[in-house]
């Protein structure tokens, strides 16, 4: 039986140093026993951030965006976090469940698109490419990792018209001609964070649970 799965909703902006930390300390706790799986559920301050990558070409003018750039551990190109965008990080430990990488990216999609359908958007995937999307707009990034089959990293998923801006200056996710939306922009009654909150959480629940 699966101890039971903590979500953890930080209220207050968090730098993507900040958040790096958090889940680095997280990992650690799991490895060590001290905590059960949880999933953290926040928003950045404003951050670009790319894999390591020698083509990071992605980022375009990377001197010249409106916010930092950060280098970090995940795979994958450029993408934006900032205010209106809520990120999830799920730490799990994928021991018990069968180490599969593939299925737990799967398993974060299931969630968001059941989630986007209660919020009243009709979401879905696009064939070869990871991530949620509304027809050939793009709502959510996912990327995940492991250290010692403990999950980090997780997904983004724009929330409101607020997220969107910053996307203009890079090339998202490497993706030549993709739009990025947001669960504003596509639902037909008004949303905001904390309604996508509990929506998401829910779903989380149900699919990593």
């Amino acid at each position: 039986m699966k101890p039971p799965l903590n979500i953890q909703r930080i209220a207050q902006p968090v730098s993507y140093t900040d958040g790096l930390a958090i889940q680095e300390n997280a990992v650690a706790a799991i490895l060590s026993g001290e905590i059960n799986d949880t999933i953290f559920l926040l928003e950045h301050e404003p951050v670009y951030t790319i894999g390591r990558l020698r083509d990071q070409s992605s980022l375009r003018e990377a001197a010249t965006l409106p916010h930092p750039v950060f280098e970090t551990n995940r795979g994958g190109q450029a993408t934006y976090h900032g205010p209106g965008q809520l990120v999830g990080y799920p730490i799990l430990d994928l021991n018990p469940r069968g180490r599969d990488l593939h299925l737990h990216l799967r398993l974060i999609e299931d969630a968001l698109i059941a989630a986007c359908a209660d919020l009243g958007v009709d979401a879905g995937r696009r064939e070869g490419m990871t991530g949620v999307w509304v027809e050939n707009r793009k709502l959510a990034s996912i990327g995940v990792g492991v250290r010692k089959w403990v999950s980090m990293h997780g997904f983004a998923i724009n929330v409101t018209r607020e997220s969107l801006p910053p996307f203009i200056a890079i090339t998202p996710c490497g993706l030549d001609g993709v739009s990025m939306t947001c669960l504003e922009a596509e639902a037909v009654e008004p949303i905001n964070m904390e309604l996508a909150v509990s929506a998401i959480s829910t779903r989380l629940r149900e699919s990593l649970g």
